[in-house]
This record gives C-alpha cells, structure tokens and sequence, in this order.
C-alpha cells in the first residue's frame, strides 16, 4: 500500500492554493462564491462516476501509487482527490484567463 499518488494530488492542490492567493482568483476573491462552485463541481462529478460505477462502465485501477483506501465500492480516496484538483484546476485557470486579459488590457491604455 502507498499513497504516492494521494501525496502527488495534494502537492498539485497546494500549489493551486498558492496560485489561487498570490493572484486572488477564486478564493481570495469571494471564498463562499468559490466554494459553493467547487462543491457543485464536486458533487456533479462523484455523482457521474458513482453513476458509472453503478453501471459497470468505470471499476478501479490497481497500481502500487495508490492507498487501496475506498469511500465506495470501486471509488478509491484518490478519486476525490483528483475530482477535487480538476475543479480547483479548472476555476484557475478560467479566472485566471479573465485575470490576464484585464491586465493587458490595461497595459494597452
């Protein structure tokens, strides 16, 4: 059992804290707007891969990275890790486009 994968999701998470504070994208800027958002994409996405587990469409990889840990039959802890990184990931990076078109923007005037 390992958790090389768990520690590698949680290192990405924190970078994306630092990121995310030293330019004030998502939480910086309106913590409960944030949060909010993350928790739906969150929740909109567990509910797509319980759905597909339900399904027999997604099952669990084995490798010797992950904690063998599950918060459901073939959903590993890792899973809501990386669900957790990819909205976090994705709300950066949107708010972080609008971040650098504004100043450059400015920049121009």
């Amino acid at each position: 059992m390992s958790v090389v994968y768990l520690l590698c999701l949680v290192a990405a998470l924190g970078c994306l804290v630092l990121i995310d504070r030293r330019y004030r994208l998502v939480f910086w800027r309106d913590a409960r707007r944030g949060a909010v958002v993350l928790a739906v994409g969150l929740v909109f996405f567990l509910a797509w891969d319980l759905l597909g587990i339900g399904l027999g469409i997604f099952s669990r990889g084995e490798t010797a990275f992950m904690s063998g840990v599950l918060l459901a039959p073939e959903l590993p802890v890792e899973e809501l890790f990386f669900l957790l990184f990819l909205c976090y990931l994705t709300m950066v990076l949107v708010l972080g486009t609008e971040w650098v078109r504004a100043h450059r923007r400015e920049r121009r005037r």
